[in-house]
């Protein structure tokens, strides 16, 4: 009788025969998932559906090649074991995200109809309160000079300062949020953030007379 750690290790193997994105692949890595999504560590949260649809994404990401982290290897894990360690860590982040939940919620303020008062409400307009932050993100939205679309990640054309800078004006999106979406490291995406999209974002600034 077939183990199914050793029949998992077979279906790997066949799976990255093909690239990326190849029938064959998505097929048999299907079928990987069917095999072990009973075997994965479960759970009684509200946030487990979420940390187990973040798993099979990392699964597919780096199961044959290095895209979020390093590549599944079978000499240090089986895959089950691979899965769930990662799978232990998203559940991680969200316990920590309900708890922050908890606490913002203890801390609100109610009027005297007992009805939530949200802090927002009493903030002044954006355009007030951030006008500066509000001409960058005009600027990058419009890209008048065309430079911030035409400046991309070496393979990777959808990935633009134009994106990048947009994405991390307040409130900043996260590189790993990023990295998820797009399949790219990223330190990858940080690094070319400095390296590209800074200068002419300071380019900018110094124009404006911000800096």
């Amino acid at each position: 009788m077939v183990k199914i750690s050793d029949n998992l290790t077979w279906l790997v193997q066949e799976a990255c025969k093909y690239p990326p994105g190849h029938r064959k692949r998505q097929k048999i890595l299907t079928r990987i998932i069917r095999l072990v999504d009973h075997k994965l560590w479960k759970e009684n949260t509200p946030y487990y559906e979420d940390a187990l649809q973040e798993t099979w994404i990392y699964f597919c990401q780096n199961i044959c090649e290095q895209k979020t982290a390093k590549p599944y290897d079978p000499n240090k894990a089986s895959i089950i074991t691979w899965l769930n360690n990662y799978l232990r860590w998203r559940l991680k982040d969200g316990y920590i995200k309900i708890e922050k939940q908890k606490k913002q919620r203890a801390s609100v303020r109610v009027d005297e109809n007992n009805k939530i008062i949200d802090p927002v409400d009493n903030l002044p307009a954006k355009a007030n309160f951030f006008p500066i932050l509000q001409e960058i993100e005009e600027w990058a939205t419009n890209d008048p000079e065309d430079k911030l679309s035409y400046t991309y990640l070496d393979r990777h054309p959808q990935i633009t300062c134009q994106l990048l800078i947009l994405n991390r004006l307040p409130p900043e999106t996260p590189w790993k949020n990023l990295a998820a979406e797009y399949g790219i490291p990223a330190g990858t995406l940080s690094s070319f953030y400095q390296r590209k999209c800074k200068p002419l974002l300071r380019e900018f600034s110094r124009s404006q007379g911000y800096i």
